[in-house]
Protein backbone atom coordinates (compact mmCIF):
# COMPACT_ATOMS: atom_id res chain seq x y z
CA UNK A 1 0.00 0.00 0.00
CA UNK A 2 1.37 3.58 -0.67
CA UNK A 3 1.00 6.28 1.40
CA UNK A 4 1.63 9.94 0.69
CA UNK A 5 2.90 12.53 3.80
CA UNK A 6 5.17 15.19 4.81
CA UNK A 7 8.78 14.31 5.13
CA UNK A 8 10.10 14.82 9.03
CA UNK A 9 13.65 15.53 10.22
CA UNK A 10 14.01 11.49 10.77
CA UNK A 11 13.28 11.37 7.06
CA UNK A 12 16.28 13.09 6.01
CA UNK A 13 18.47 10.09 4.76
CA UNK A 14 15.83 8.16 3.49
CA UNK A 15 15.08 11.32 1.52
CA UNK A 16 18.81 11.85 0.18
CA UNK A 17 18.96 8.22 -0.87
CA UNK A 18 15.73 8.44 -3.13
CA UNK A 19 17.61 11.57 -4.96
CA UNK A 20 20.52 9.61 -4.95
CA UNK A 21 19.08 6.68 -6.46
CA UNK A 22 17.21 8.81 -9.07
CA UNK A 23 20.47 10.70 -10.33
CA UNK A 24 18.91 14.27 -8.57
CA UNK A 25 21.85 15.34 -6.58
CA UNK A 26 24.81 17.22 -7.96
CA UNK A 27 27.96 17.74 -6.45
CA UNK A 28 27.30 21.77 -6.02
CA UNK A 29 24.40 21.15 -3.92
CA UNK A 30 24.39 19.83 -0.81
CA UNK A 31 20.99 17.34 -0.30
CA UNK A 32 20.87 17.61 3.82
CA UNK A 33 21.28 20.84 3.94
CA UNK A 34 18.25 21.37 0.93
CA UNK A 35 15.96 18.63 2.67
CA UNK A 36 16.87 20.85 6.44
CA UNK A 37 15.73 24.13 4.65
CA UNK A 38 12.36 22.88 3.14
CA UNK A 39 11.33 21.86 6.42
CA UNK A 40 12.61 24.75 8.22
CA UNK A 41 10.70 27.33 5.79
CA UNK A 42 6.88 27.23 6.22
CA UNK A 43 6.28 28.10 2.37
CA UNK A 44 8.29 24.90 1.52
CA UNK A 45 7.85 21.13 2.21
CA UNK A 46 9.35 17.56 1.25
CA UNK A 47 6.35 15.30 0.46
CA UNK A 48 7.06 11.52 0.54
CA UNK A 49 5.33 8.50 -0.74
CA UNK A 50 6.07 5.28 1.50
CA UNK A 51 5.45 1.64 0.24
CA UNK A 52 5.76 -0.84 3.62
CA UNK A 53 7.21 1.84 5.76
CA UNK A 54 9.74 2.68 2.75
CA UNK A 55 10.40 6.17 1.62
CA UNK A 56 9.61 5.45 -2.18
CA UNK A 57 8.90 9.10 -3.84
CA UNK A 58 10.22 12.32 -3.14
CA UNK A 59 8.66 16.34 -3.73
CA UNK A 60 10.01 19.02 -2.43
CA UNK A 61 7.76 21.71 -2.90
CA UNK A 62 7.55 25.43 -2.15
CA UNK A 63 5.53 28.32 -2.63
CA UNK A 64 7.43 31.85 -2.90
CA UNK A 65 4.02 33.89 -3.14
CA UNK A 66 3.80 34.24 -6.73
CA UNK A 67 4.35 31.03 -8.18
CA UNK A 68 4.79 27.20 -6.71
CA UNK A 69 7.32 25.09 -7.40
CA UNK A 70 8.39 21.08 -7.11
CA UNK A 71 11.80 20.22 -6.86
CA UNK A 72 13.44 16.58 -6.76
CA UNK A 73 10.51 14.51 -7.59
CA UNK A 74 12.22 11.41 -7.57
CA UNK A 75 10.58 8.00 -7.37
CA UNK A 76 13.45 4.62 -6.81
CA UNK A 77 14.39 3.08 -9.61
CA UNK A 78 12.70 -0.24 -8.48
CA UNK A 79 9.57 1.64 -8.00
CA UNK A 80 8.85 3.68 -11.17
CA UNK A 81 6.18 2.78 -13.52
CA UNK A 82 3.68 2.53 -11.10
CA UNK A 83 2.00 5.67 -10.87
CA UNK A 84 3.79 7.08 -7.68
CA UNK A 85 4.98 9.90 -10.23
CA UNK A 86 1.75 11.23 -10.45
CA UNK A 87 0.60 10.98 -7.08
CA UNK A 88 3.24 12.83 -5.65
CA UNK A 89 2.72 15.58 -8.29
CA UNK A 90 -1.17 15.90 -7.70
CA UNK A 91 -0.33 15.81 -3.63
CA UNK A 92 2.11 18.64 -4.43
CA UNK A 93 -0.03 20.67 -6.42
CA UNK A 94 -2.79 19.90 -3.52
CA UNK A 95 -0.42 21.24 -0.89
CA UNK A 96 -0.07 24.46 -3.00
CA UNK A 97 -3.57 25.10 -4.10
CA UNK A 98 -4.54 25.31 -0.17
CA UNK A 99 -1.74 28.03 0.26
CA UNK A 100 -3.59 29.96 -2.66
CA UNK A 101 -1.37 29.03 -5.51
CA UNK A 102 -2.11 30.53 -8.92
CA UNK A 103 0.31 27.98 -10.54
CA UNK A 104 2.75 25.49 -10.49
CA UNK A 105 6.15 24.91 -12.12
CA UNK A 106 9.55 22.51 -12.34
CA UNK A 107 12.91 22.89 -13.19
CA UNK A 108 13.83 19.50 -15.34
CA UNK A 109 17.36 19.44 -16.27
CA UNK A 110 17.97 18.29 -19.71
CA UNK A 111 18.37 15.25 -20.96
CA UNK A 112 16.66 13.71 -17.89
CA UNK A 113 14.20 11.03 -19.07
CA UNK A 114 11.14 11.98 -17.46
CA UNK A 115 10.31 14.71 -19.53
CA UNK A 116 7.99 12.75 -21.40
CA UNK A 117 6.26 11.54 -18.16
CA UNK A 118 5.68 15.55 -17.41
CA UNK A 119 4.26 16.11 -21.32
CA UNK A 120 1.89 12.89 -21.10
CA UNK A 121 0.59 14.07 -17.28
CA UNK A 122 -0.57 17.24 -19.38
CA UNK A 123 2.35 19.43 -17.83
CA UNK A 124 3.30 22.44 -20.80
CA UNK A 125 6.91 23.18 -21.41
CA UNK A 126 7.47 26.77 -20.81
CA UNK A 127 9.73 28.71 -23.23
CA UNK A 128 11.71 30.24 -19.98
CA UNK A 129 15.64 30.49 -19.69
CA UNK A 130 16.85 29.93 -16.29
CA UNK A 131 19.22 32.29 -14.91
CA UNK A 132 21.83 31.42 -11.43
CA UNK A 133 23.76 32.89 -9.65
CA UNK A 134 25.09 31.89 -5.72
CA UNK A 135 25.06 33.90 -2.86
CA UNK A 136 26.30 32.04 -0.33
Amino acid sequence: MIGVRAATPGDCDAVVAVWEACGLTRPWNDPVADFRRALGHDAATVIVAEEDRRIVGTAMTGFDGHRGWIYYLGVAPDRQGRGMARQLLDTACDWLRQRGCPKVELMLREGNPAAGLYEHLGWERQQVHVFARWLA
